[in-house]
């Protein structure tokens, strides 16, 4: 006798109900079903399922309580149960109560000689989520490595065209890991050639050391740092910055190579030029000078005090909007009138300092030629105390349209705008009283105002003396 007939007729000598019960037990849900796939009983072990009218389900074809694609596999299931086929596991959905349908992993045997089929089944529910969270940490990590993709094609487009030469180095073994075309026409060799070697090599031999230095300077510190350089034969002098900042586990050199294009003034001491070098480093005005662009060449000691910084290294290659005005919009205005009429006389701005300070300070500027390239020559001069009695600010009202133009720089426009309805306010205020000879009541039915709301105002704008006596 095969295993298969001795365990059918070993289930036979069972009580259908009873062996519904024993294998509803065993699983979340067990239905009773007759030969022609009609249910006649029905256990449901697991009271968490969220079954729809199952009070109904006794006496309808099994098919017909599964979800329309489930209904094959219910009758493949009776099929096999019936023709005594090796037992299958099949996915079968179940309407439910609340929205979503129940997913159920079922299978059917046959028990007794009566044609009686048992049909058992498994909650899938814990499974389906986990795999739809599964979905959605799949589809999260595709849109962000489509995004990380879209960065790096952004970042490799700005890379190649920045006109500013770029190297990115290995601090351990100083090797260049990738260089843009400005590097490699600064350095006088191709970019795939850059790739892989040695910054040192990519340099005059007479200059190594000093790179070395400026290296180890930034390794120790985590500051960035500069030094200048001859960059080749003709002599022309190369700025080199490096700074260090952080990918993934380790830190990279990012370098950053710049032509000098000031010249250094090498004359005899007391000669016409050293004297005036001498006079601009130790003017109590500080003195900057920029690139077209507005990126520092070169400045003064009093420029760096009045920026709070301790090292000329720390201003220079950086942007003069780092610091002047509070947005790029100063230091724009200032570029565009040198560019159209040569030179700018005591442009009113803010400079601020790294602490957080804020100066009131004056700038003339003007556009030469140095060694055939453009530069800009910027004088700051602080004058905070001068102005501090002669412009309005915010902790004092403007009376005039004057005084309200001044705020134009130094205050953001929305606050300008509430100065100047404030402004208004009072000055009507004050002409009702006029004219109604400082008869308060007459005075807030003109301006449309109960008495109340006139009196808060007047003590808002410190007009007149209101006291009790006075409301009438």
């Amino acid at each position: 006798m095969s295993p298969k007939k001795s365990t059918t007729t070993g289930l036979a000598a069972i009580d259908p109900t009873i062996a519904l019960d024993v294998i509803a037990a065993a699983s979340d849900i067990a239905i009773g079903i007759d030969s022609q796939g009609t249910i006649t009983h029905l256990k449901l072990s697991n009271d968490q399922l969220p079954l729809h009218k199952t009070s109904n389900w006794i006496g309808q074809q099994w098919n017909r309580v599964v979800t329309t694609e489930s209904a094959i596999k219910v009758d493949e299931l009776i099929a096999d149960a019936v023709n005594d086929q090796p037992i299958r596991w099949r996915h079968i959905n179940y309407p439910s109560t609340q929205g979503a349908d129940v997913p159920i992993l079922c299978s059917a045997i046959q028990i007794g000689t009566n044609g009686q089929i048992v049909a058992f089944g498994r909650d899938l529910r814990n499974m389906a989520s986990l795999q739809q969270r599964l979905v959605e940490a799949h589809q999260a990590m595709e849109r962000d490595y489509l995004r990380m993709r879209h960065m790096e094609t952004r970042y490799r487009l700005l890379f190649e065209l920045a006109s500013e030469a770029v190297l990115i180095v290995d601090p351990n073994q100083e090797r260049i890991l990738e260089a843009n075309p400005a590097a490699s026409k600064i350095l006088g060799t191709a970019v795939k050639r850059l790739v892989g070697r040695g910054l040192r090599e990519s340099l005059p031999e007479s200059q190594r050391h000093a790179v070395e230095d400026l290296l180890s300077r930034v390794r120790s510190t985590g500051d960035a740092d500069s030094c200048v350089i001859t960059g080749d034969a003709a002599g022309e002098e190369v700025a080199i910055s490096a700074s260090l900042f952080r990918q993934e586990s380790g830190a990279l050199f990012l370098v950053r190579l710049a032509p000098s294009r000031i010249p250094a003034v090498i004359d005899t001491p007391g000669s016409q030029y050293s004297v005036m070098l001498d006079v601009l480093e130790h003017s109590p005005d500080g003195f900057v000078v920029t690139d077209p662009a507005g990126k520092i060449l070169s400045c003064n000691h009093a420029f760096i005090e009045m920026v709070h910084l301790a090292k000329r290294e720390q201003v220079l290659s950086r942007q003069l909007s780092d610091w002047l005005g509070r947005s790029d919009v100063d230091l724009s205005v200032l570029i565009a009138n040198i560019q159209q009429r040569g030179a700018v006389r005591l442009f009113a701005t803010m400079l601020r300092g790294t602490s957080g300070a804020d100066l009131e300070v004056e700038i003339s500027g003007v556009s030469v030629k140095s060694g055939g390239m453009p530069c800009l020559g910027f004088s700051v001069r602080e004058v905070g105390q001068r102005l501090g009695t002669e412009r309005p600010t915010l902790n004092q009202l403007p009376r005039t349209a004057d005084q309200l133009v001044e705020l134009v720089g130094r205050v953001p426009l929305q606050e300008i705008v509430s100065e100047t309805a404030d402004l208004i306010e009072k000055l009507c205020i004050e002409a009702a009283l006029r004219l109604t000879r400082d008869n308060r009541a007459s005075a807030a039915e003109m301006l449309g105002l109960s008495r109340q709301s006139l009196y808060v105002k007047l003590r808002r704008y410190n007009i007149g003396e209101v006291t009790d006596r006075s409301k009438k």
